[in-house]
């Protein structure tokens, strides 16, 4: 292992007290919902959450959810989705997928400064002789494959820095929950940069797990610094994030419906016909429809585009709306499997 010096692993932020956090929870609503609410808990307090999510994709508050998941795949295979309070891009979590969440006062960092709480994971791993360092802005890479991407944001005076750092993720879930056709959204919305990644474990002992690597973690940082408390949730603590999350972090409104402004443009063919759809969706919501094709209907097809206007744009409203009518008046012989495929 490489001599690093673990004294310089407690200076990695000049603190009074930190409080860490092991989330006892793998539902990402939750965990998500607790980097907010950990705000208003501990407004004074340097805190360093820890968090390991089940499946699921985590979305920047920036983004257009729609355009950044694989939304079949996600729902086929009962892949969470949420959106986090920082900008960045879109990330995949599982539970080979460790989550690190460092909250301080915003007045005590510079916010453009990614490397003084990437630092500590940095070193942790050179110690591992893992050659990992901080490259661009945000990313912590080893041998020019990422294995940590980091988001922050400041809210309430205090600012959020959290990464990921994968252990042993299922890469080809990853690939697939976020694969999109980049040709049906046109947005102004900030894009994901789909980077080579890499597996800590391809490096590290075979043994090592999500669990033992932040047992290994939280070890280093406490054994070399006194000025830290272990805190776990108490019951007021679970009943007020699970709270937040049935206000926000669990609802379609602040998942989906929060995304910017965008045009949806997909077409399919079917055994009737050729179907081409266009829409204008504001804040998860069509404000416009217009649908073109060589299908043969009885009834006009403007009837349905009226009836699409400020419905939601997602597969339960859709489907709702498609199995209340008779969907072949508008499209021929179709299912209202082909039809849903078209508006998704």
């Amino acid at each position: 292992m490489k001599g690093a010096n673990l004294n310089q692993f407690a200076n990695f932020v000049e603190i009074t007290l930190m409080i860490i956090i092991d989330s006892p929870s793998h539902n990402a609503h939750f965990n998500i919902a607790s980097e907010e609410y950990l705000l208003k808990r501990f407004p004074e307090d340097d805190i360093l959450l820890f968090y390991i999510n089940a499946p699921s994709i985590i979305i920047g508050k920036f983004q257009n959810t729609l355009a950044e998941i694989n939304l079949d795949y996600v729902n086929s295979n009962d892949i969470k989705v949420v959106r986090r309070l920082s900008g960045g891009g879109a990330v995949y979590h599982d539970l080979g997928n460790l989550n690190f969440s460092f909250h301080t006062k915003a007045s005590d960092k510079d916010f453009s400064d990614f490397e003084t709480f990437t630092n500590p994971v940095v070193k942790l791993l050179n110690k591992l002789d893992v050659p990992a360092k901080l490259e661009g802005r945000n990313d912590l890479l080893v041998d020019g494959k990422k294995f940590s991407g980091n988001a922050k944001t400041i809210k309430l005076k205090k600012m959020i820095q959290h990464g990921t750092i994968l252990i042993n993720s299922d890469m080809s879930v990853l690939a697939d929950a976020l694969k999109v056709n980049p040709l049906k959204f046109i947005d102004k919305a900030v894009k994901s940069n789909r980077a080579r990644v890499v597996n800590l474990i391809e490096y590290l002992p075979s043994h090592t797990t999500t669990e033992s690597f932040k047992k290994l973690f939280i070890e280093e940082i406490t054994t070399s610094n006194d000025k830290i408390e272990l805190y776990t949730f108490d019951k007021a603590d679970i009943v007020a994030i699970e709270k937040l999350v049935v206000e926000k972090y669990g609802t379609w409104d602040w998942n989906f419906g929060s995304s910017p402004d965008y045009n949806f443009k997909k077409a399919n063919k079917f055994s009737a016909g050729f179907v081409e759809v266009h829409l204008e969706v504001h804040k998860g919501l069509i404000q416009k429809a217009k649908i073109f094709g060589d299908f043969f209907a009885s009834n006009q097809i403007e009837e349905l585009e009226n009836q699409l206007l400020g419905l939601k744009h997602d597969q339960e409203s859709l489907n709702k709306l498609f199995t209340s009518i008779d969907i072949k008046s508008y499209f021929g012989n179709v299912t209202v499997e082909e039809i849903l495929n078209v508006f998704n």
